[in-house]
């Protein structure tokens, strides 16, 4: 299912970004002697080579979805370097392919590994990074952010302006404490783990605020006046993308709407 995998720096930062045929995008970061996300277990084969050439002293994950931690276990069992994930995310970890058939077949098969847990700080070879804890997208969800640089990573915060499915296990209100939260800060630059290097960081994710938070009045109004939660996904989003019936229903639109009503 491999299309594409190639390797180049931004700012200090190398992004290794890889495509399925699916056209799924997925990224993995190193800096400063850290890697941030392994990319799937898909891409091992590309990803070992580069691995074994580059030079870091840890890994940190944003978050234990397979994505981001395919490569774990072989990094763990051939490079000996320690691994953190946020505690949440732990028990996770520790489960040998923890998620559904469509999304193994898309980004491989995960093995189990041994995570620890990432404290509020974490230090590469000469930088002191903030851990942040983001959750909305998963409750183990982490970015991190380097003060000096304004250089800051985010995992799957962002990944498109106009979010139009989400998984079920998600809520966006909680998305959208995590986006302001990161606002607060001053950063320059922002790393996602889909979309890549985006020099407006801070730009576009205000964007996704403000589209999200148009989508919660949407729901709300709609709801106050009587709809159902199956009738304000038809009102607002219109129809099915093909993630839904793939995903078996893992992923939708009506999940969006589901978490805003029930922060009501």
């Amino acid at each position: 299912m491999i299309q594409l995998f190639q390797v180049y720096d931004r700012e200090d930062v190398t992004c290794v970004e890889m495509t399925t045929l699916r056209k799924s995008k997925v990224f993995t970061f190193l800096v400063d002697g850290m890697l941030i996300d392994t990319g799937p277990q898909r891409f091992e084969s590309e990803l070992i080579p580069f691995y074994q050439k580059a030079s870091f002293d840890l890994v940190t994950l944003t978050h234990s979805h397979e994505d981001h931690s395919g490569n774990a276990p072989w990094i763990q069992e051939n490079l000996k370097v320690p691994i953190y994930v946020h505690s949440n995310g732990i028990a996770v970890c520790s489960q040998p392919t923890p998620y559904p058939k469509y999304r193994q077949d898309t980004w491989g098969t995960r093995r189990e590994f041994k995570a620890l847990p990432v404290s509020s700080s974490i230090q590469s070879r000469e930088k002191e990074w903030e851990v942040i804890y983001t959750p909305g997208h998963a409750d183990d969800h982490i970015s991190l952010f380097h003060r000096g640089t304004g250089t800051l990573f985010t995992g799957d915060l962002f990944i498109s302006p106009k979010t139009k499915v989400i998984m079920r296990s998600e809520s966006i209100p909680q998305t959208m404490a995590s986006i302001r939260n990161l606002l607060t800060y001053d950063f320059g630059s922002m790393f996602c783990c889909h979309a890549g290097y985006l020099p407006d960081g801070k730009m576009k994710m205000k964007e996704k605020l403000e589209y999200l938070e148009g989508i919660c009045e949407e729901v709300k109004t709609l709801y106050e006046k009587g709809h159902s939660i199956t009738e304000i996904d038809q009102l607002i989003f219109g129809k099915k993308y093909p993630i839904t019936a793939i995903s078996e229903g893992e992923w939708d639109s009506l999940h969006i709407v589901t978490s805003i009503v029930l922060d009501i």
